[in-house]
């Protein structure tokens, strides 16, 4: 006797026991992804519009909470595409600054770094069904926001939650955990949002308890940062003079075609600045700093930069931190914070150590070249220095960072570990003026400066120069394409903080934590089926 198989349910039919008319490819079931994949749009345009320049910082929470929604309860497949959908959302204008070397420069690294959050989406969805979903989706945005910042070619660790929140009730977790520990308070506030609006729509609430709980918890999280401890004040000061002398060009040539004119801009600004301490206009600095590429001509190799930089720097009479391209052999090239002092010449110096892929320097050279034509204006190719950028300039030590690495943590935290203070960040966005780029960057200043307890300062070529308090506070600011200057006094604070003495630590926890929770989901997921989609999806929401 042959035994009948009992047929399954045809294809695009709804699984047995389901309501009528909610099986997969059904009008209520298209509704329903579509309702998502705007959610996960909203989203992203709302993490958007939280960074600088726009900066309503308060939208980051319900920009990851309409993101949690998005994705939460679909299947792996479907989760990683609507994560993919918010991640370009959020990044197609957070960082349209990249199009001044090219749309499809542009659109390819927003490509590139929305697939991050597309596979955290499909973390959230895997964790989403454990008690206290929630923090384990922020952790693995943690998590995922470290994969950015490693991986590949060093990583781009940009657009970070963290950087939204320059100066805001968030902002002190920096001096605990530092931007690792802001973004994922964010990020779990956003969770909590979610949670609560999930209650409420499914009317299943048993009373007012279990809604006001997650919007309790939303309102703690912010409210608990004011109890992290911070270093006072030490009594201790510097005054340092910040020049701007802007460059003539735009976009992928902003230092111009004649020669000498960047280096002309800033020596002659460097006179104007000891002209004015004489008259007795501004007070005299203890040293002064200079951009990035302050000098386009490198001073080692040319005597003419040489003598205009040394002869400046002789006038205003203290040591100068000048900014250089140099060259290193006949190939090669390095990015210096230089320290030239008036009496002695050029010393000491700081080489960027985190280099910009395809600006500085070109990964898989000889494929990228064969492809590309235009990565051929890197022209030499950038080494990275190898040693961190404490320089003794003056009365005080200075930490250099160069640019771009103001987003990378430990640079940061090696550099801060010195004893350094305060923090010079010598930045060249010319390329990226009147963009979102240097307000953005300005952002990362303001919350490393509560990270490390340092005042830090700015200088950027074209703008924005700034001087950020220890608290976070943007105390002074140029505008931008202007030539500009200013002679500052900051603070010298040399304690550290929490997160300055267990660098990466709080973010390792985190991945750990998040790690933790991934593979507990898997345990639960062979033990209880997968739920089917559908409006009467139920997943576990404590």
């Amino acid at each position: 006797m042959v035994q009948e198989k009992t047929a399954g349910p045809a294809p695009g039919a709804a699984p047995p026991g389901a309501p009528p008319g909610t099986g997969p490819g059904t009008p209520a079931t298209r509704g329903r992804l579509a309702m998502r994949a705007v959610g996960a749009v909203a989203g992203g345009a709302l993490l958007y519009l939280a960074f600088p320049p726009i900066g309503l910082w308060f939208l980051a929470l319900p920009g990851v909470a309409l993101l949690t929604l998005a994705v939460r309860g679909v299947r792996a497949r479907r989760a990683l595409w609507l994560g993919l959908l918010g991640g370009l959302a959020f990044l197609l204008p957070a960082l349209h600054w990249v199009s001044p070397i090219g749309d499809d420069a542009w659109l390819g690294l927003v490509a590139l770094e929305s697939l991050f959050y597309g596979v955290w989406a499909v973390g959230a969805t895997l964790t989403s069904r454990l008690p206290l979903w929630p923090l384990w989706g922020a952790a693995l945005w943690v998590a995922m926001e470290w994969a950015r910042g490693t991986f590949p070619v060093g990583g781009f660790p940009w657009a970070r939650v963290a950087f939204s929140q320059g100066e805001t009730p968030f902002t002190p977790y920096a001096a605990l955990g530092g931007a690792p520990l802001v973004s994922f308070a964010v990020v779990l506030c956003g969770g909590l949002l979610a949670l609560a609006a999930l209650r409420i729509s499914r009317r299943a609430t048993r009373g007012a308890v279990p809604v006001v709980l997650p919007l309790v918890g939303a309102l703690a999280v912010p409210a608990a940062a004011f109890a992290v401890p911070r270093p006072g004040d030490e009594g201790r000061t510097v005054t340092v003079g910040v020049i701007q002398g802007n460059v003539p060009g735009r976009g992928m040539h902003p230092l111009g075609d004649e020669p000498a004119v960047v280096l002309g801009n800033h020596v002659r600004m460097l006179h104007e600045m000891a002209q004015a301490v004489r008259q007795g206009t501004v007070k005299k600095p203890d040293l002064v700093v200079l951009p990035e590429n302050s000098t386009d001509i490198d001073p080692y190799r040319s005597d003419f930069a040489r003598a205009q930089i040394d002869a400046a720097v002789k006038d205003v009479g203290v040591p100068v931190l000048v900014g250089a391209v140099v060259g290193v052999g006949e190939n090669n090239r390095a990015t210096r914070s230089l320290v030239w002092d008036p009496v002695t010449g050029p010393g000491a110096y700081y080489d960027k150590q985190k280099l910009v892929p395809f600006g500085e320097y070109t990964p898989f050279k000889d494929v990228v070249l064969a492809l590309f034509e235009r990565a051929s204006l890197v022209g030499k190719q950038s080494v990275p220095g190898t040693r961190d950028g404490d320089l003794r300039l003056g009365p005080v030590t200075v930490g250099a960072i160069n640019c771009y690495e103001v987003a990378f943590d430990e640079v940061v935290g090696d550099t801060t570990r010195t004893g350094a203070s305060p923090l010079v960040v010598q930045t060249n966005n010319a390329t990226y003026a009147l963009t979102n780029l240097p307000a953005q960057q300005l952002a990362m200043s303001q919350l490393r400066a509560v990270e490390h307890n340092r005042a830090v300062i700015t200088s950027a070529i074209t703008g924005i120069s700034a001087y950020v308090t220890p608290q976070g506070k943007i105390a002074w600011r140029t505008g931008e394409l202007v030539p500009a200057s200013g002679v500052l006094t900051v603070p010298v604070r040399t304690a550290q903080t929490v997160a300055t003495r267990v660098g990466s630590l709080p973010q390792w926890l985190l991945i750990l934590v998040g790690a933790g929770a991934l593979a507990a989901s898997r345990l639960q997921r062979k033990r209880i089926p997968a739920p089917t989609e559908g409006p009467a999806e139920q997943v576990g929401e404590a």
